[in-house]
């Protein structure tokens, strides 16, 4: 809602989401560090999460590149 606080969370695959302010965060998520309303995560988000790709894939596309 407008004026609410939110933080960004981050999980074990890199993938970025908003919790609201007031609340614990979720199992398997831990606060990124950046806190404010929606639409400020939101672009911070934008700004940070360039690779949509879970880790565990961008990793398993780079085994090859290693072995070779």
């Amino acid at each position: 809602m407008p004026g609410d606080d939110y933080k960004v969370v981050i999980n074990d695959e890199d993938q970025y989401s908003i919790w609201s302010a007031g609340r614990p965060v979720p199992a398997g998520w831990r606060a990124e560090g950046f806190t404010g309303d929606r639409n400020a995560c939101l672009d911070y988000i934008d700004r940070m999460w360039t690779d949509m790709r879970p880790r565990s894939l961008r990793e398993a596309m780079q085994e090859p590149e290693r072995a070779g």
